[in-house]
C-alpha cells in the first residue's frame, strides 16, 4: 500500500513539473515562420511596379485553422509560404483579411497537413503594467524560433508606423527585432499581442498589437470582410488655458476640448460644430488634456472610447455649446484617416496617376513622399501639406505635378516638379478626377494649368493630343492614367 502511495504522490509530482513542458511545446508549435514575396509600385514612375523583394516575419496559429500576423509582413504581397516552429516544410498561404490600420492579417493554408496536431493559440485580455510577457518569433540573426521575455511598461494610444493610425499599444522591454514582427506575446499562455515595432533610439523598447485591438480584428472580419475602426473625424485642442476657457463659456468644474475642425463627410456633422467643447464620450468626463480615466489610476486619450467600436454602431457625446451642455449621439460610419489631404501610406493597390502632354500628375500621399527617403529631404510645401493639410468642402486631394517627361512639349516646364496644381482651364480642381475631366472637357485652343503660387503652364490642344500617343510609346508607358481613372473625363 505504501509503495503505491509512492507511486502515486511520484506520478503527481512528475504531472506538475510536465505540464508546463507540454503548455510551452504548444505554443512553440503554434509558432510560424513567414516567407513573403512582394511587389511595390515606383511613385516616382507610378505606371511600373518597383521590383520584386522579400522579407521574413512571423505568425501564429489561432482558431479556425488560421495564421494570425502583421498587415505589414504580407504588405503588397505576391507569394507565401509558412512553416511551422520546429517543422521543416514550407506550405504555400494566401491573405485571407488584411487591415493595415490596426496592421493585423489573417492567413489562409489550404493543405489541412500544415495544421496537423497543433493547439490554436487563444487569446487574452489587456495586461497590466508590470506584467511579464514572453515574445515568440523568428527574428534576424537565427534560423530558429526565438524567445525573449519582459514586462508591459506602457499602456497608451501611438502611432502605428505602417499606417500612421494612433491607437492602443502596450509598450514592452523584451527584444523586438526585425523578423519578430506578427509573433505572438505570450501570459499564461494566452495571446495578449502580437509584436509590430520597436524605437530605433532607444534600447529595449518594442511595442506590440495588444488584445482588444486583435479581438475588434477578429470580431469585425468575421463575417469574411473588414470594416474598419471608426472615427468622429474631428481636430481637437486641449482646454488647459483658463483665458481660453473663460472665453467659450466654461465653467471651474467643467473639463473638455474644443473641436477645431470637422472632416466634410464625418458624420459627426450636424451634430457637432467647430468651437463645441466636448465634455464627455459615453459617459466618462474629458480632462482638458483629451485623456478619460482608463482601469482606475490609469488615463488614455478620449479616441479609445470611439475606436473599441465597430462601424455602424452609436457614440454619446456631451458638448457645451455657447455655454449649455446638452448630449448628442453620433452615428459612426467615419473610419480612420478621414479628412487628411495627403493620405497615411497605402498597401496592396495601384497608385493614381494622369499623363496629358508629358506632364504626370498624382494626388499627393505618404508613399510618394517616400520616393525621398527620408522626411528631411521632401519639398516644404509638401510636407506641410501631410502633416497638416486638412480636406475641405472643395478640396479633398491635393494635386501633384510629380514628373515632367522631355518632350518639345515640356520645354522650359522642369522648374515646375512637384508643384501643386490648383486650377485648369478656369476650373477649380479637387480631385484627380477634376483634373482629368477640365483637360478633357476642354474644347479651347490651350489648356492652361496654374499651380499655387500663379505659376502657369500652357499647353497646345491639339499638338498635345497629338504627341500623347508618342510620347506614351517613347518611355514605354502602357497607359496614360490608372485603371481608377478610365472612367474620367470620358474614357
Amino acid at each position: 500500500m505504501k509503495q503505491i502511495l509512492r507511486a502515486a504522490v511520484f506520478f503527481f509530482f512528475v504531472g506538475i513539473f510536465l505540464t508546463p513542458s507540454y503548455a510551452q511545446r504548444d505554443l512553440e508549435e503554434a509558432t510560424v515562420k513567414i516567407y513573403a514575396v512582394y511587389s511595390e509600385y515606383d511613385y516616382d514612375m507610378p505606371w511600373q511596379l518597383a521590383g520584386q523583394d522579400r522579407g521574413v516575419g512571423s505568425g501564429c496559429i489561432i482558431s479556425g485553422n488560421r495564421v494570425l500576423t502583421n498587415a505589414h509582413v504580407v504588405a503588397n504581397q505576391t507569394f507565401i509560404q509558412v512553416k511551422r516552429a520546429g517543422h521543416a516544410k514550407k506550405y504555400s498561404a494566401a491573405v485571407e483579411i488584411v487591415a493595415h490600420e490596426c496592421d493585423l492579417a489573417l492567413l489562409r493554408v489550404d493543405d489541412p497537413s500544415f495544421f496537423s496536431g497543433v493547439k490554436p493559440l487563444a487569446l487574452g485580455t489587456l495586461p497590466r503594467m508590470r506584467d511579464k510577457v514572453a515574445v515568440y518569433g523568428f527574428p534576424v540573426g537565427g534560423e530558429e524560433l526565438s524567445i525573449t521575455e519582459g514586462v508591459v511598461s506602457r499602456v497608451e494610444l501611438t502611432r502605428y508606423s505602417h499606417s500612421g493610425a494612433g491607437l492602443l499599444t502596450c509598450q514592452i522591454d523584451a527584444a523586438i527585432n526585425p523578423g519578430n514582427s506578427g509573433g505572438p506575446v505570450i501570459k499564461e499562455g494566452k495571446i495578449v499581442g502580437i509584436a509590430f515595432q520597436g524605437y530605433v533610439f532607444a534600447q529595449n523598447i518594442g511595442y506590440m498589437v495588444p488584445a482588444p485591438v486583435i479581438d475588434h480584428f477578429l470580431r469585425d472580419s468575421s463575417d469574411g470582410s473588414y470594416h474598419g475602426i471608426p472615427s468622429l473625424g474631428i481636430a481637437w485642442q486641449d482646454m488647459e488655458n483658463p483665458g481660453l476657457r473663460t472665453h467659450f463659456q466654461m465653467s471651474e468644474k467643467q473639463n473638455g476640448v474644443l473641436i477645431t475642425y470637422i472632416a466634410p463627410e464625418a458624420a459627426a456633422r450636424g451634430k457637432l460644430q467647430i468651437g463645441d467643447v466636448l465634455l464627455a464620450i459615453e459617459g466618462d468626463p474629458i480632462a482638458n488634456d483629451g485623456t478619460i480615466s482608463f482601469r482606475g489610476t490609469e488615463r488614455i486619450q478620449f479616441a479609445y472610447a470611439v475606436q473599441h467600436k465597430f462601424i455602424g454602431e452609436t457614440v454619446r457625446c456631451r458638448i457645451l455649446r455657447d455655454g449649455r451642455a446638452m448630449d448628442v449621439t453620433i452615428p459612426l460610419s467615419t473610419r480612420l484617416d478621414s479628412g487628411r489631404l495627403a493620405p497615411y501610406t497605402q498597401y496592396d493597390k495601384a497608385p493614381t496617376y494622369y499623363i496629358a502632354g508629358g506632364l504626370v500628375f498624382q494626388p499627393l500621399t505618404l508613399n510618394y513622399l517616400q520616393v525621398w527617403n527620408k522626411m528631411a529631404d521632401v519639398p516644404v510645401h509638401l510636407a506641410n501639406y501631410y502633416y497638416h493639410g486638412r480636406q475641405s468642402e472643395d478640396r479633398r486631394q491635393v494635386i501633384v505635378l510629380t514628373k515632367i517627361l522631355g518632350d518639345e512639349l515640356t520645354v522650359g516646364y522642369d522648374d515646375f516638379k512637384d508643384h501643386v496644381i490648383i486650377r485648369v482651364n478656369g476650373k477649380e480642381i479637387s480631385t484627380t478626377t477634376d483634373l482629368v475631366k477640365a483637360i478633357e472637357g476642354n474644347e479651347g485652343k490651350y489648356h492652361v494649368l496654374m499651380d499655387e503660387w500663379g505659376g502657369e503652364l500652357v499647353l497646345e490642344r491639339a499638338k498635345t493630343d497629338q504627341a500623347q500617343r508618342k510620347i506614351l510609346e517613347k518611355y514605354k508607358i502602357d497607359a496614360d492614367r490608372s485603371a481608377d481613372l478610365r472612367g474620367a473625363g470620358g474614357k
